[in-house]
C-alpha cells in the first residue's frame, strides 16, 4: 500500500488526531510519509519527514526478526533492547522529540 499510494496525497490514510486538534506534530507525524519515501529509496526525504521513525527502524527490524525466529523455530535470541531501561529511555526520547520538533526553527 505504502509503495503505491502516497500518504501525502492519497485520502485513504488516517489523519493524526493530535495534529488535527492542536496543529502540532506528534512524535509519529510523518511516519507514513517517511515509510513511503523509504519504499522508494529516498532516505533523505524520509529522514526529513520523521527522523525518529527512521532511526528506530533497525531496532524494529531486530525485534521483529527476533520474534519471528522465536515463533518459527522456537529459538529465543538475546533480548538486549527488551529490558525495562530501554522502554523508559524510548519513552523519554519520544517525549523530548515530540517537544523539540514543534519548537520554532526546528528543521532537519
Amino acid at each position: 500500500m505504502l509503495f503505491f499510494f502516497d500518504p501525502a496525497t492519497a485520502p485513504i490514510y488516517p489523519v493524526c488526531p493530535w495534529h488535527a486538534l492542536t496543529g502540532w506534530d506528534c512524535p509519529g507525524c510523518g511516519t507514513l510519509r517517511a515509510l513511503h519515501q523509504l519504499t522508494h529509496g529516498n532516505w533523505a526525504a524520509a529522514w526529513r519527514l520523521n527522523p525518529l521513525a527512521v532511526a528506530l527502524l533497525p531496532v524494529g527490524c531486530w525485534l521483529g526478526l527476533r520474534e519471528w525466529v522465536r515463533q518459527v523455530y522456537g529459538i529465543k535470541w538475546p533480548g538486549l533492547v527488551t529490558r525495562p531501561f530501554w522502554g523508559w529511555a524510548l519513552a523519554a526520547i519520544v517525549v523530548v522529540f515530540g517537544i523539540v520538533r514543534n519548537l520554532p526553527g526546528f528543521h532537519i
